[in-house]
This record gives C-alpha cells, sequence and structure tokens, in this order.
C-alpha cells in the first residue's frame, strides 16, 4: 500500500473538516454548497504550492500564512468548529493529525 505524502494527507485533513461544517451548518448533501467547494479548492491549491513541501508543519505551527485574509478567517471558522468534533466522526485522522502536530512543533 502506498503511504500518502505529507500534502496529501492535508488535504485529506481539510477535506475532511470542510465537509463535516458544511453538512452541519449549511445541511449540503451529498456534496458540499458552492462557498464551502470554493474554500476546499483554495484549500487545496494553497496546500498543492506549500514552500515547505513535504517539510510542512500543521497550519497551526506553520510560521508563514499563505491564506488571504478572507480565507484564513473563513478556514479557522471551519477549524474551530470540526477540530473538536473530528474526534468523534473521523477518530483515526484527528488523532494522528493531533500527534503530527505536537511532534513538529519545533520545526
Amino acid at each position: 500500500m502506498r503511504r500518502h505524502s505529507r500534502i496529501d494527507t492535508e488535504k485529506e485533513i481539510v477535506q475532511a473538516m470542510i465537509t463535516l461544517y458544511c453538512k452541519k451548518n449549511h445541511g449540503s448533501a451529498p456534496g458540499l454548497c458552492p462557498e464551502c467547494q470554493e474554500l476546499l479548492t483554495y484549500a487545496h491549491k494553497r496546500l498543492g504550492s506549500c514552500k515547505f513541501g513535504e517539510g510542512k508543519p500543521t497550519c497551526a505551527k506553520c510560521t508563514v500564512h499563505c491564506y488571504k485574509p478572507d480565507m484564513r478567517e473563513r478556514i479557522k471558522n471551519v477549524m474551530r468548529f470540526s477540530g473538536p468534533r473530528m474526534l468523534y466522526i473521523h477518530p483515526l485522522i484527528a488523532v494522528r493529525h493531533l500527534w503530527d502536530g505536537r511532534g513538529r512543533r519545533d520545526k
């Protein structure tokens, strides 16, 4: 089985968080509403062009804020809402992300 790259893992996490947020706040099913789809596309684009590449820290620990201010505020709202719920909805993803952020604190 192929191991996901760091960027692919981050994309998976942000997609799970935005999907959860959209479903609970916008009632979108089965897909995302246009605003959340725009945010997901933007997040994936930013992750794809991250200057740290595979050495990327978690967003919370990153020294470079690559999001435009309005998109940054939107993703913060998503993360604030979805973060705690991820432990119940996607426990393996959440624990892996928390562990990864803890391990990369100094980088």
